[in-house]
């Protein structure tokens, strides 16, 4: 599966900080349950990598993937966890290396339109507007549709239940990254009905059909 197939699963990829290792499998099932496959788990935590691998290989129906990648390394020791894409929060000439090393898909970050003139150059059309709201948000989107008519964006970054549905309007969004799929008091008190329940909420977040609208 490609990145842009990737991008068009579902309208919202949640992105998962994992504390307690034990949280990851029945966290990913509540996920699934609720209609979300496409799951980012982070490496912001020790617990990452582990996470993937127990989520990779006991969750079914799960399309997992690792996010905050900042370091070379990070590709092939995601990869072998059983990671199937990438996401990260800026691109280098080296993660660029690393990645088509490890042939793992990526969806590098990028906040500028220099940043996406320097992806597209390396061949990413699929890019994550990080962090979102602070780059510009909705009004950024707009702007960056004019000169990159080609490229597609999962906005990440400050964006909610009550925003989502405004970036997802936009024609050159696919889906959006977030983390209020995942409420650390819902996860700390292992309540996987209410993360099921939000999940099944984003998964009604649809794109409404505007012809005439310009992005």
């Amino acid at each position: 599966m490609n990145i842009l197939d990737t991008m068009r699963t579902g309208p919202v990829i949640p992105v998962i900080v994992i504390e307690r290792l034990s949280d990851a499998v029945p966290l990913a099932r509540a996920l699934v349950a609720g209609g979300i496959r496409v799951l980012e788990v982070t490496l912001r935590t020790p617990q990452g990598l582990q996470a993937i691998e127990a989520i990779a290989n006991e969750v079914e129906g799960a399309i997992t993937g690792v996010g905050t990648i900042t370091h070379p390394q990070d590709f092939k020791r995601a990869r072998k966890a059983g990671a199937v894409f990438g996401v990260s929060p800026g691109l280098t000439p080296e993660l660029i290396a690393a990645a088509r090393d490890s042939a793992l898909p990526l969806l590098p970050g990028v906040m500028t339109p220099s940043d996406v003139i320097a992806a597209r150059a390396a061949g990413y059309t699929e890019l994550k507007l990080f962090p979102a709201q602070q780059a510009g948000g909705i009004g950024m989107l707009k702007a960056m549709a004019g000169p990159f008519p080609d490229v597609t964006f999962c906005p990440t970054g400050g964006i909610s239940a009550a925003t989502a549905a405004d970036f997802l309007a936009l024609r050159n969004v696919a889906c959006v990254g977030g983390s209020w799929l995942t409420p650390p008091d819902a996860v700390a008190g292992k309540d996987w009905a209410r993360i099921s329940e939000l999940a099944r909420q984003a998964c009604a977040l649809a794109r409404p059909a505007r012809p005439s609208q310009s992005a």
